[in-house]
């Protein structure tokens, strides 16, 4: 090959390169472009004030394309299809109780993004906020409104293998003191200190007393239902193969997601409710594989997210294991019932 048959080979290497660059700038441009435009079909957003103790609300993130997307909207509790008032305020994750509000956000910088907490007061104002250390994953208020808490990804980014990290976090909201991550808690198992180097805690759930939340421990490839106490820093096992607990309204019993035998490993979680009584599980009526923190809706429903064609939607299912499941938001998740 000559030099001059060299030169026009590198030449036409350098141009398809930069065809290709240039396309994949345009495509995302393009795409960019349409998330900032309200789709056909899609549900109607307005911007508006949001009130956390307004009775009957039912607060999420927006998924739907268009300039609020991602943003927290509000519909009424019954009617979540109905048209969304658009807060202004983005998140990635949310929850809300007594008119205290958790926005977990990303913080865009010019070579990787950062996280934090925002603790937020009834109208969405920020309060207080903290570093998260990773990739947000869940966020709980409690019912008083006087504690947050958020898990964060610290190493990899998804529950359904056993490769990755959390740091879970909880906060006082009144005087801004942190618990940094739940694993300074002691562990007693059976009576007995556990120890475990390689403890992992996520999915806080909250009593309405103050001291009392659940979460979900995982150690030596296995994952357990805890109940911890604020004030003792203790954490209690209560029951095996737990992840992701929603403590019901009545403080009777915990939804939560649990691993299925069988299941494609990307995907290996049903919907369960546990008894705390009885240690009684009841699997719910959903058969699709449920990555969420579900949500009570009242002591009888729960609501959850699943993937959907804008990102995901939110659906119900009875929360004794009768009736069926169905879809009541689309382009919708991290729901909280307020007011």
């Amino acid at each position: 090959m000559t030099v001059r048959t060299r030169i026009l080979v590198l030449l036409s290497a350098v141009a398809v390169l930069a065809a290709v660059g240039l396309a994949s700038v345009l495509h995302a441009s393009a795409r960019a472009d349409r998330r900032d435009h309200t789709q056909a079909g899609g549900p109607k957003v307005t911007p508006g004030s949001v009130n956390l103790t307004r009775p009957g609300l039912m607060v999420f993130r927006n998924l739907a394309w268009g300039p609020h997307r991602d943003e927290l909207t509000t519909v009424p509790a019954s009617d979540p299809s109905g048209p969304r008032t658009a807060s202004g305020v983005k998140c990635l994750r949310f929850y809300a109780a007594a008119g205290t509000g958790v926005c977990l956000q990303a913080v865009h910088g010019p070579v990787s993004d950062t996280y934090r907490a925002l603790i937020l007061n009834a109208r969405l104002k920020e309060t207080a906020h903290y570093d998260v250390p990773g990739i947000p994953s869940r966020a709980r208020v409690s019912p008083t409104g006087h504690f947050a808490a958020w898990t964060a990804f610290v190493g990899g980014d998804s529950y359904a293998g056993t490769d990755f990290s959390t740091r879970t976090a909880i906060a006082d909201t009144r005087t801004g003191a942190l618990i940094p991550s739940l694993e300074s808690f002691r562990i007693v198992q059976d009576g007995h200190v556990l120890r475990a180097a390689d403890a992992n805690f996520w999915g806080v759930t909250f009593a309405p007393d103050d001291r009392t939340f659940y979460a979900t421990l995982a150690t030596e490839g296995r994952t357990h239902l805890v109940r911890g106490d604020l004030r003792a820093r203790t954490v209690t096992v209560v029951h095996a193969n737990v992840e992701c607990p929603s403590l019901s309204p009545d403080g009777t019993r915990v939804a939560y997601k649990k691993r299925v035998a069988g299941l494609p490993k990307d995907a290996p979680w049903h919907l369960y409710v546990l008894d705390l009584r009885t240690l009684r599980e009841t699997p719910l009526a959903e058969t699709r594989s449920v990555d969420d923190q579900a949500v009570w809706r009242d002591d009888r429903t729960l609501v959850y997210a699943l993937p959907g064609d804008y990102g995901a939607d939110l659906y119900r299912v009875p929360a004794d294991g009768t009736g069926e499941p169905r879809r009541v938001s689309t382009a919708a998740v991290s729901p909280a019932f307020v007011g």
